[in-house]
Order: C-alpha cells, then sequence, then structure tokens
C-alpha cells in the first residue's frame, strides 16, 4: 500500500492542477505536480521519481494545452536533480524541504521559461509576477502536503513498531557470574 501513495497522490494532483483553475483562480499558481514530483524525489528512488516526473509533465502538458513536452522535460530534470541530492544529503526533516521545494519550483519555472523562449513561444502572463506567485504558493502548498504525507506514512510505522516490541518485550536478565566477589 505504500507503493501506491505516491502514485495516487500524483493522480488527485494532475486532477487539481487542471480543475482548480476554474474554480480558484489563486490555486492557478500552485503547481500541485511539481509537489508530488519533489516529494517522489525525495524518497531516494532516482528512478521512479523521473518516472514520475516525466509522466507527470507530459500529463499537464497534455491538458493544458501548451508547448508539448515543456513541462515533461523540466519536471524530468528537477526529479533528477532532487533525488540526487537527497541520495547525498539528510533531508528528512521538514525545515530542510522548504528550500528544496523552493529550489525545485524556481528550477522549474527558469527552465520553462528558457524552453518557450528556445522555440519562440511567449509565456502567458507577466513572468516576474507569475514566478513569484507561484514560488510562494508551491512552497506553502508543497510543505503542507509534505507533512500530510509524512504523516500518513508514520502513524502506519509507528503503529506496527508499538505492535512488534510489545509481543517481544523481555525483562534484562541479570548476569549469573559475579566478577567482584
Amino acid at each position: 500500500m505504500e507503493q501506491l501513495k505516491i502514485p495516487i497522490a500524483l493522480i488527485i494532483a494532475i486532477l487539481l492542477q487542471w480543475t482548480l483553475r476554474n474554480v480558484a483562480e489563486p490555486m492557478a499558481f500552485v503547481n500541485f505536480p511539481l509537489i508530488i514530483v519533489v516529494y517522489a524525489a525525495l524518497q531516494r528512488d532516482s528512478i521512479r521519481a523521473i518516472l514520475y516526473g516525466t509522466v507527470a509533465g507530459l500529463l499537464v502538458d497534455a491538458l493544458s494545452g501548451g508547448l508539448m513536452g515543456s513541462s515533461g522535460f523540466t519536471m524530468t530534470v528537477v526529479a533528477f536533480i532532487v533525488s540526487e541530492i537527497a541520495r547525498r544529503v539528510y533531508l528528512d526533516n521538514v525545515l530542510l524541504r522548504i528550500p528544496v521545494i523552493l529550489g525545485a519550483c524556481l528550477l522549474n519555472l527558469t527552465m520553462y521559461y528558457w524552453l518557450h523562449r528556445l522555440f519562440g513561444q511567449a509565456p502567458a502572463g507577466d513572468v516576474v509576477v507569475t514566478g513569484s506567485y507561484t514560488l510562494i504558493g508551491t512552497t506553502i502548498a508543497g510543505t503542507l502536503i509534505y507533512m500530510v504525507l509524512d504523516s500518513l506514512s508514520r502513524d502506519r510505522f509507528r503503529r506496527k513498531k508499538r505492535d512488534i516490541f510489545s509481543t517481544k518485550r523481555q525483562t534484562r536478565r541479570r548476569n549469573p557470574i559475579r566478577l567482584n566477589k
């Protein structure tokens, strides 16, 4: 069940990205699939994170009608870089994940903008305003989503750990040989 948590969260994130733009205007600045891709990359499984990044980016591109493959490429590169950093640095603390999601969002926005410029397409809206709102919204939403996803997996782990130790708990035996006498 633990392995299905990230794919289910990714599907929900893509659907939220697609539908919440029409319902609430401020939610258009939150990049939900990027949050889940970075969370998958923080789990230290590079291949899965890259696969999730590619699939999420291509689905977002297909649903948004923009430059096909630009989000797929940027999310794949972000997933690779974050997973390599997570393999080398301990990032299991929520406070350490805040700069990671901020940096991943900044890298995603920069690469997305330059890919559009490379292929001669003008990005929608003002780049600085849209980018700053996206950085703020994605960082705040990502921190909250990471806390929820971590609490889901830790509660289950804590229950298992208590059950295991409660059945195997034994009292400490004394050493029958006394060296002091």
